[in-house]
Order: C-alpha cells, then sequence, then structure tokens
C-alpha cells in the first residue's frame, strides 16, 4: 500500500515510530506550530529516515481552524518565522549557501505580498523575530549537520525530485 516516498509529511496526517522521534529529538518546541511538520521531515532526511505517502490513507483535518486561517496574522507569523528556521537548520552544507541568495529574495518577496496584503507588522515581525533568534538555530543546526547520515547530493536529489513533481 506504499504508493511512494516524500520528503515531508504533513503532521496531522503522519504516523512516526517513537524511537525515530527520540534518535532525531522529536518536534523542535522553539517552533510552537507551522512548519514544526516541515523541520521534523528535513530531519528525518538527513538522517536516512524515508517518509512515505499512502494514497489510500483518509485524513480529515480542518486546517487552521484554531488558528484563524490559514492567513491570519497568528499563522502568518509562525509560518514565516519558522521557515527562515527550517531553511537555517536543516539546509546541508553547500546547498545553504547556494540556495540561501534564493532564500533570501524568497523572504523579501513574502514580505513585500504581506505588506500590501495589510499585514506588514506581522511579517516584519516574524522575520525580526527569526533573524533574532539565529544564534540558537544555528547552535541547533551543528549538532544536526553533525550527526546527519546522508550526503549532501543525497537531499540535493531528494529535493530535486519533488522540483519535477
Amino acid at each position: 500500500l506504499i504508493d511512494h516516498e516524500i520528503f515531508s509529511a504533513c503532521a496531522c496526517a503522519a504516523l512516526y515510530r517513537v524511537d525515530v522521534l527520540k534518535k532525531i529529538g522529536g518536534f523542535d518546541e522553539d517552533f510552537f506550530c507551522y512548519a514544526e511538520d516541515v523541520d521534523l521531515g528535513f530531519r528525518l532526511q538527513l538522517n536516512h529516515y524515508p517518509v512515505r505517502y499512502i494514497s489510500n490513507a483518509v485524513v480529515h483535518h480542518a486546517g487552521s481552524a484554531t488558528s484563524g486561517g490559514k492567513h491570519s496574522d497568528f499563522a502568518v507569523y509562525h509560518g514565516h518565522r519558522n521557515l527562515v528556521w527550517t531553511f537555517i537548520k536543516n539546509m546541508p552544507g553547500l546547498l545553504f549557501w547556494l540556495l540561501l541568495p534564493a532564500h533570501i529574495v524568497l523572504n523579501i518577496v513574502s514580505i513585500i505580498y504581506f505588506s500590501f496584503k495589510g499585514q506588514g507588522s506581522v511579517i516584519f515581525k516574524a522575520k525580526k523575530d527569526a533573524l533574532k533568534n539565529i544564534p540558537s538555530m544555528w547552535r541547533k543546526r551543528q549538532k544536526i549537520q553533525a550527526t546527519r547520515k546522508v550526503s549532501t547530493l543525497h537531499i540535493w536529489k531528494k529535493l530535486e525530485k519533488i522540483r519535477k513533481n
């Protein structure tokens, strides 16, 4: 019933082995919500644990129902702060430096986009708080990268596959 591997799963629809969660440190409590599952999925990939998509699984989830919707100030703040942290913590070696310019540009685009939508103060606060916590995320990065089990090329191939789909 396993259809294919994916890079990361939405946590609301995922089953995780407890022993694997313990090995990779579980969910990062600094994230609180939004992109915490992407962070976890990235760390699963870095430690060579596959994530699988099961096409006949059924999940009912009211996304962002308790946080005011996917474009609420709460969701924008946590989602965009945490995307910066996910990139810093997990993107391996050379890919970090090669993709950093694109990551910065996409962050600037998101600031412009949400500013035009009237959420400028929220997106600025999200990015400011993300930058403020870079030292902590960099320390986490050092531990994650020191213990990863796959090569940078392995991650690039996984990311390249996502881009093609």
